[in-house]
């Protein structure tokens, strides 16, 4: 579960620096200083609410997670994260357009809230590996609930859970070291 989370952190967060970076080389109307400063703001507040938000169902889901059973399909992490990143690939290539675009108003700014939302969904996942540390136990999202990688959206009904040593992710979506 917390590999969906963490599968877009890496895509918003590196288009994001450097929508940021080339919006940092264009004056724009409001000028490079007050561009930066406001994309900086914009950054941490951007950071904070997509790492806030649902946290209450992620704990309710997490809450009432039941032990997963032999007829339930659990997906390899490199799959989960390969069918993320392709069903948001148009998504994710229009954010960054739009990130570059808006340097012509603020410099940097929408770069910067790109690379935060990544930080914000990457806070999200380490949040969620405390907790699976914590219940010594990895949260799993049957595939046939996530609608359009939502792993905490109106068809899930509640996580699975395994062993901490089950699968291929480490706690928080990380790949397990071997």
């Amino acid at each position: 579960m917390a590999v969906i989370v963490r599968a877009g952190a890496a895509p918003l967060w590196w288009p994001g620096l450097l929508a940021a970076a080339i919006g940092a080389l264009v004056p724009g109307f409001t000028g490079r200083r007050i561009g930066l400063l406001s994309g900086a703001a914009l950054f941490l507040i951007t950071a904070a609410v997509v790492a806030l938000v649902r946290s209450r169902r992620y704990a309710e889901l997490a809450g009432g997670a039941t032990r997963a059973g032999r007829s339930d399909f659990l997906q390899d992490r490199a799959v989960t994260v390969r069918n993320w990143r392709r069903g948001h690939r148009w998504w994710l290539l229009g954010a960054f357009l739009v990130a570059v675009a808006s340097a012509v108003l603020l410099p940097g700014a929408g770069g910067m809230v790109l690379a935060g939302a990544g930080a914000g969904l990457w806070i999200k996942a380490v949040r969620i590996g405390r907790r699976e540390q914590r219940d010594d136990a990895l949260y799993w999202v049957r595939t046939d609930w996530v609608e359009r990688g939502r792993p905490a959206g109106k068809q899930v009904k509640g996580y699975r859970s395994t062993g901490p040593v089950a699968g291929d992710a480490a706690p928080g979506g990380a790949r397990r070291r071997r």
